[in-house]
């Protein structure tokens, strides 16, 4: 035990002084929550709380995400600090750069793929030629990127415009704009699976062979896609703001009751709103930001309140190490996660050849497909140890 406190007061004492602990302890938490329920052992035997709602609600694992969407929010703002009036231009070349690699790794995560199984696979055909052009670092790009122009061009006040438009332009397209199928049947107001104007949308611009749900009819769709980025960069406001309120002149303790207070009422108008506009983190409806980002805010609350006021600091160290290279952490999770799935063993792959005899006789269905998940999260864990202890930090 001695020596377990004494291996996380090392880590803390490694963290550099500038950063905010609570920030990095909330980042480390939503990256290792990705990679826990993104690598199951096998996706039939999952834990309801760890999958996806299917359509609209939401479960615990849906709050993931957009929890590290506005945490980019607060970075944003915390980054910048005073120096949005010294140099724009500089600053935006920077952020279009950076937005840039991000989008350029999510690209090669959906790349790095080749079924070894399959003599008769076409990577060409098969991945090349149907690539999808959106996902979860690509997102994170785009938001990072439209976010720092407003931050840079506007106060508060037209930052809390710019949350408050995205979401409600977002509501009358999709209310209000009326599309059709490839038959001539006219849709309006509809927000139903493959068939809303998001998703008509992704099936016009991107096509149906470079998106996620490739199967949906009757338009396929992505749920990282393009109109759904409008409310996505809201929930990244929601965090530029809460920035704000940390970086004010305001007691702690009264910044905490706030973000507790807000994260409360956001999270009550969100569910009091729920039947009439469904929370639904796929379609990222702007009920869907009121609750995530509400839970987030009473999450960094609490946070705040252990390792701030309480000095309750030992327990955030492994969260730290995941926090400070999080974007290192989700891509060699996701390289790390391909090859289990690529390299065949026994006729299966070697993912699935180690769930079905190593965890699954030992542990049984669902407590061996989490096993599984806990492992690599284990050994994962091990791997940006020694990163952290090195002191290399990945930036983008």
């Amino acid at each position: 035990m001695f020596a377990l406190k004494q291996h996380c007061r090392d880590i803390l004492a490694q963290q550099p002084g500038n950063r905010l602990l609570a920030l990095d302890v909330l980042r480390g938490l939503a990256i290792m929550a990705m990679v826990l329920v993104n690598n199951p052992g096998s996706w039939r035997y999952v834990y309801g709380p760890l999958r996806h709602a299917e359509w609209h609600g939401w479960t615990i694992t849906d709050l993931i995400f957009p929890a590290f969407i506005v945490m980019v929010g607060i970075s944003i703002h915390l980054s910048l600090g005073g120096k949005q009036q010294l140099n724009k231009a500089e600053l935006i070349k920077k952020g279009a750069v950076r937005a840039l690699k991000l989008y350029a790794l999510g690209l090669f995560l959906v790349l790095f793929y080749y079924n070894f199984r399959d003599p008769a696979y076409s990577y060409i055909e098969q991945k090349l030629l149907t690539v999808r052009w959106f996902g979860v670092l690509q997102r994170i790009g785009l938001v990072y990127f439209c976010t720092l122009l407003i931050v840079l061009y506007s106060g508060t006040r037209g930052r809390l415009c710019w949350l408050i438009g995205l979401c409600a332009v977002y509501f009358a397209l999709m209310q209000f704009m009326p599309y059709s199928d490839a038959q001539g049947n006219q849709f309006v107001g509809l927000w139903d699976f493959g068939n809303n104007f998001a998703a008509w949308l992704d099936h016009q611009l991107l096509g149906a062979s470079h998106v996620y749900f490739r199967e949906a009819t009757p338009f396929a769709f992505d749920p990282e896609g393009l109109l759904s980025t409008l409310p996505a960069i809201a929930s990244c406001l929601t965090g530029v703001l809460i920035a704000q309120l940390l970086q004010s002149e305001r007691p702690l303790q009264f910044k905490i009751r706030i973000l507790m207070l807000a994260g409360v009422v956001a999270v009550w108008i969100a569910e009091l709103v729920h039947p009439a506009l469904p929370i639904n983190k796929i379609l990222w409806t702007p009920t869907f930001v009121l609750l995530s980002s509400g839970y987030t805010a009473l999450l960094l609350g609490g946070t705040l309140w252990l390792t701030e006021i309480k000095g309750y600091r030992l327990w955030s160290a492994p969260l730290v190490v995941f926090g400070v290279n999080a974007i290192l952490f989700f891509m060699l999770a996701g390289v790390a996660a391909r090859i289990l799935s690529m390299l065949p063993v026994a006729g299966t792959t070697l993912g699935n050849w180690l769930f079905l005899n190593v965890f699954q006789p030992a542990l049984g269905n669902y407590n061996g497909s989490l096993g599984f998940a806990l492992v690599f999260l284990l050994l994962s864990y091990l791997a940006m140890l020694w990163c952290y202890r090195r002191g290399f930090i990945f930036k983008v």
